[in-house]
C-alpha cells in the first residue's frame, strides 16, 4: 500500500490494499467481501488502533453536507467531513459547533469515535454533539444508532473506536454561531493551582495551559472567551501571576507563531478561535509523537505535582504538554465517561525508544489518580489495568459481538484492549 504511513509518520500501516470508494453501495460490497477491514481517517492516531492487516477503507470522498435542519438545530454530514469544512459551511449558515479540538484537519467520524476533545468546564468532548449515526455492519448492511431509540446502543456506538463497522453519516446538534476572541499569558506557576484552579479552568469558555515542565510552571495560558461572556480580563495585564503577552505566541517553544489561531484578543468567529491551529497550516510540530492521560477534576492538581516529581524525565524528551478540561459524558468508552475530567497532552519529539521508557514513569505516577488514556494516542499501560477503568466494557463488548461476531472490524488493538478477557 502507497503513502503507508499515519499523519506523525511514526506508525506503518499492514494491509495490502487502500480503498477509496464513492459511493455507500461500494461501502456495503467492500464490506461484505472482506475478512477483514478497518475504516482510515486523516491518519492522526499515533498506534494500530486503526490498523488492518487486510483492507483499509478511506472515507475522503464522503465529505459533503447532507443537510441542515434549522427547526431541529443539527446538521447531517458525510463522516469523512474535516472539521475544518464542516465548521466553514456551518459558519455561513449562522451555527456553530459547542467545541472544536486543536486541530481543525481531522475528520469528524475519526475525532468521535476515540472521543477527541476540546476544553471548557461546560464543554464535553466532540462525541457528546452527535446525536446518530448510519452504520454499515459486517453483513454489508446499514444500522442506525440514534438518541430517539432509546435503547442504549447510541451511547456505546458514539465512541465505536472504530469496531462497529464503518460510520457513514452522522448528525450533529449545533448551536447559533459566536464570536470569540484569544488571549495569551506568559509563565502562571503550578502552585497557582492549588488555591484557584477552579478559577483558572472557569474564567474562559477554553482554558489550556502549556508546559515544556523544564520549570514547575506553566510557559503559557491560552484563554478563549466568548465575546458575550462576562468576563473581563481584556484589560488586564496579570493573570494569577502571569503576564500577558504582547505578541503572538506558538505553544510550542522557538516555533513561529505564523500557523496558530488569532491572539492579542482581536475578535473572530468561533471555528477560527477554538482551535489552536489554522486549517491551511502544518498544525503543531508536525512530526511529533503524543500522548494522553485524563484524571478526574478533582484530583487535577494533585497529579500535576506526581507529573512535576518526574520533569527531569519528561522534559528532554518533550516538545511541549497541554493542560485542559472537558465535562463528563454518558458515552461508554469515553475517558471522560461519568466523570468531570482534565487531560494532560504530551507532544513528545520523534524518539519513540527514549518516550517509551518514560510512559511507564507517567502511568505509574498518575495511577493513584485512575488515569485513563487516550484511545488513539501512545500508552503502555496493560490491557488488564486499562480495562478496569471502565465500567460499561462488558456491555460494549456485548454491542460488539452483536454487530460483528466474526471480528471483521476488529484488529489487533481492539483484540488486546477490548476484547481480552
Amino acid at each position: 500500500m502507497q503513502n503507508d504511513r499515519n499523519w506523525a509518520g511514526n506508525y506503518r500501516y499492514s494491509a495490502s490494499e487502500l480503498h477509496v470508494p464513492e459511493s455507500i453501495e461500494r461501502i456495503k460490497e467492500l464490506v461484505a467481501g472482506s475478512r477483514r477491514i478497518k475504516v482510515l481517517g486523516t491518519r492522526h492516531s499515533f498506534n494500530g488502533i486503526a490498523d488492518c492487516t487486510d483492507s483499509l477503507l478511506s472515507l475522503q470522498k464522503f465529505n459533503r453536507v447532507i443537510e441542515l435542519d434549522r427547526n431541529n438545530n443539527t446538521v447531517t454530514v458525510e463522516a469523512g467531513i474535516r472539521y475544518g469544512e464542516l465548521s466553514q459551511y456551518l459558519h455561513g449558515y449562522g451555527y456553530a459547533l459547542h467545541n472544536l479540538a486543536s486541530l481543525p484537519h481531522i475528520t469528524v467520524a475519526g475525532a468521535c469515535a476515540t472521543a477527541t476533545h476540546g476544553s471548557g468546564d461546560r464543554n464535553g468532548n466532540l462525541a457528546t454533539a452527535v446525536h446518530s449515526l448510519q452504520v454499515v455492519t459486517a453483513n454489508g448492511e446499514t444500522a442506525e444508532f440514534s438518541r430517539e431509540l432509546h435503547n442504549g446502543d447510541i451511547a456505546g456506538a458514539i465512541v465505536g473506536l472504530g469496531g462497529l463497522g464503518v460510520v457513514t453519516q452522522m448528525t450533529l446538534e449545533v448551536v447559533p454561531e459566536f464570536q470569540m476572541s484569544q488571549y495569551v499569558y506568559d509563565n502562571l506557576p503550578l502552585a497557582q493551582l492549588k488555591e484557584h484552579f477552579e478559577d483558572i479552568f472557569s474564567s474562559a469558555y477554553s482554558v489550556s495551559l502549556f508546559t515544556d515542565w523544564k520549570e514547575a510552571k506553566f510557559n503559557q495560558v491560552w484563554l478563549k472567551k466568548k465575546i458575550t461572556d462576562p468576563f473581563s480580563y481584556d484589560e488586564a495585564s496579570e493573570f494569577y501571576g502571569a503576564t500577558r503577552a504582547n505578541e503572538h505566541r506558538h505553544p510550542v517553544p522557538g516555533y513561529t507563531s505564523e500557523n496558530c489561531s488569532e491572539q492579542l484578543g482581536i475578535p473572530g468567529p468561533w471555528h477560527e478561535r477554538l482551535p489552536h491551529f489554522r486549517m491551511n497550516f502544518t498544525p503543531s510540530a508536525g512530526e511529533e509523537l503524543q500522548s494522553e492521560y485524563f484524571v478526574p477534576r478533582e484530583v487535577a492538581y494533585h497529579a500535576l505535582c506526581a507529573i512535576d516529581e518526574i520533569r527531569d524525565y519528561i522534559s528532554p524528551l518533550l516538545y511541549v504538554s497541554e493542560v485542559r478540561t472537558i465535562a463528563k459524558d454518558n458515552l461508554w468508552m469515553s475517558p471522560c465517561y461519568d466523570r468531570e475530567s482534565v487531560a494532560f497532552h504530551f507532544t513528545w519529539k520523534p524518539n519513540w525508544g527514549s518516550v517509551q521508557e518514560v510512559l511507564p514513569m507517567i502511568e505509574k505516577q498518575l495511577a493513584p489518580f485512575s488515569a485513563r488514556p487516550h484511545w488513539a494516542k501512545l500508552f503502555t499501560m496493560p490491557a488488564v489495568r486499562l480495562q478496569s477503568l471502565y465500567e460499561k466494557l462488558p456491555d460494549f463488548q456485548r454491542l460488539l459481538l452483536r454487530y460483528d461476531p466474526e471480528g471483521k472490524f476488529r484488529n489487533a488493538f481492539l483484540n488486546e484492549y477490548i476484547m481480552r478477557r
